[in-house]
């Protein structure tokens, strides 16, 4: 008989981005495979920060251990507060914990205030994460990154374990085209307004296309204009998977420079479709997969720095070529059975 198997996921309604990709993702190979699987996301809220430990506590109140009298064999949690479930067959594939009451702590991106409230709710929070991510059989993350800060925070080693691309298989080398593509969350934290400026400061009129879509849209499309780029800054918003692979075909390069990324799904899909990634110092696990003058271009988080790896890709077809031609090697082994074989409990 095969597996019973749940996914468990945190979802912010009307919100949708890597995370959920990477469970249905995992959901398919799953199926595909043979086995049983479904997926339970509960929503979420952040505000009021008390709202945290009720989202908590309606995981660990859950019952998975059956359910209409079967037995489910093996939880996988993923996102916070998904981790805080119970099982006595539970596997945690750690995307991130709540980042505002940990790395972003005390920095413009967390909404955390330095009072006693707050402090208190922090608080709470680190106990839980250290108690209910210990209970795991199997503690992954999705990258070196998330592996660190859990170390740094909460004292526990999880084992990086990369998730594939939706995409996987389906990406391709094309010609290295004129535009340069953003294919990113339209939010702070992607930090498109570093490009923007980057692109307005460029010898060459580069052309860069924006895919995805986000709550910063407005302000980044004002910028644009505000620097006269015109036509050279196109927002696509959400386009189809086919319009997605022809996209990243054809693209010079793929720039992709959020702050302290947890993993870096485009990046993955850059690599794999034989494309060079221009990114910064400071982003994160996308550094595990973009290595400066192997997979792409490095530079530090400023428009100047930016600008002139632009500029280097898009004046030298050979550079942007060899760069590229490195790219699908550095991804090749992550597969979804390497993913599955650590992930199932025998």
């Amino acid at each position: 008989m095969p597996q019973r198997i749940l996914i468990c996921t945190a979802q912010v309604p009307f919100a949708r981005g890597g995370a959920e990709l990477l469970v249905e993702g995992l959901r398919d190979a799953l199926r595909e495979r043979g086995y049983v699987v479904d997926v339970v996301a509960l929503p979420y809220a952040w505000q009021p920060h008390d709202r945290l430990m009720s989202s908590a506590l309606a995981w660990r109140l859950l019952d998975l251990e059956r359910v209409n009298g079967a037995p489910v064999d093996q939880i996988i949690c993923t996102k916070f507060p998904s981790y805080a479930a119970r099982h006595a067959r539970k596997v945690v594939w750690l995307v991130h914990q709540h980042r505002q009451a940990y790395d972003w702590y005390g920095t413009p991106l967390s909404d955390f205030a330095n009072t006693p409230e707050d402090r208190a709710i922090r608080d709470q929070l680190l106990r839980m994460d250290r108690a209910t991510l210990g209970e795991a059989q199997r503690l992954f993350a999705i990258s070196q990154n998330v592996a660190a800060r859990l170390k740094r925070f909460v004292g526990l080693e999880a084992q990086p374990l990369y998730p594939p691309s939706r995409y996987a298989g389906r990406l391709r080398a094309g010609p290295y085209g004129d535009y340069l593509l953003s294919d990113a969350r339209l939010d702070a934290a992607k930090r498109l307004d570093l490009l923007i400026h980057a692109l307005a400061r460029t010898r060459q009129p580069v052309r860069c296309v924006f895919i995805g879509a986000g709550d910063d849209r407005t302000r980044l499309e004002r910028l644009a204009a505000d620097l006269n780029l015109g036509a050279r800054v196109v927002f696509r918003g959400f386009v189809s998977d086919d319009e997605l692979i022809d996209l990243y075909t054809s693209a010079r390069a793929v720039y992709y420079a959020p702050f302290d990324e947890d993993y870096g799904f485009t990046a993955v899909q850059a690599l794999a479709a034989a494309r060079p990634v221009i990114t910064t110092t400071d982003s994160g696990g996308v550094r595990e997969f973009v290595a400066d003058g192997v997979t792409g271009l490095v530079a530090p988080p400023e428009p100047d720095a930016i600008a002139a790896q632009i500029d280097a890709i898009f004046e030298d077809a050979a550079l942007a070529a060899r760069l590229g031609a490195a790219g699908p090697t550095r991804v090749a082994d992550i597969t979804w059975d390497r993913v599955i074989r650590a992930l199932l409990l025998q």
